[in-house]
């Protein structure tokens, strides 16, 4: 059965697309969720006249996709997640993690355009975001165990604290001696 897309399906195509898909998926999913019409001759020719008109439209999309994709040149993900003394994930990172982790960047993007093979081990990864029919990046995901993303981090820490301990440390011997002295006067 013959089906043009009125929207992207990431698996199936793009918008505008004539795909072919099994007629059970095509009426009882496609069409009656206003994904997609019957693609018959008149259809297809209202397709063609659509295109023409919204080609300038279309190119501006492009430019616009090419642009969000440049704000994803270098970046690359760290995400930090629970693993069991086996080496697995506690749950798995998926795309949602992904779009979640970017947000974090100040790059919105929405999580049904990134495919990604969803990680259950620490290790190095690829998302894919399709922002285009023609334009997809690829953002390097690492995902590491949380004590090891912190422990940097708590390294760091201890010695920013250790000087201030010391330095409270003749405040507090110094405020128990005053206190003494105050009630050593009270109790005369």
């Amino acid at each position: 059965m013959e089906i043009i897309l009125k929207e992207d399906i990431i698996g199936l195509g793009y918008k505008n697309d004539i795909v072919n898909v099994k007629s059970g998926y095509g009426r009882n999913y496609l069409i009656p969720t206003g994904k997609g019409v019957i693609a018959s001759d008149s259809a297809k020719k209202v397709l063609a006249e659509n295109m023409k008109q919204q080609a300038a439209k279309l190119a501006a999309q492009k430019a616009d996709a090419e642009k969000r994709a440049e704000q994803l040149k270098d970046v690359v993900l760290t995400i930090p997640a629970k693993v069991a003394v086996t080496g697995h994930l506690y749950g798995s990172v998926g795309p949602a993690k992904v779009a979640e982790e970017l947000a974090k960047l100040g790059i919105e993007i929405d999580r049904k355009i990134i495919t990604m093979k969803e990680a259950r081990k620490v290790g190095d990864f690829e998302a894919t975001v399709h922002f285009h029919r023609e334009v997809e990046v690829k953002v390097p995901v690492k995902v590491v165990a949380e004590h090891e993303a912190a422990a940097p981090a708590e390294e760091a820490a201890p010695a920013e604290e250790a000087p201030k301990a010391e330095e409270a440390a003749p405040a507090e011997q110094a405020a128990p001696a005053e206190a003494k002295e105050e009630e050593a006067p009270a109790a005369e």
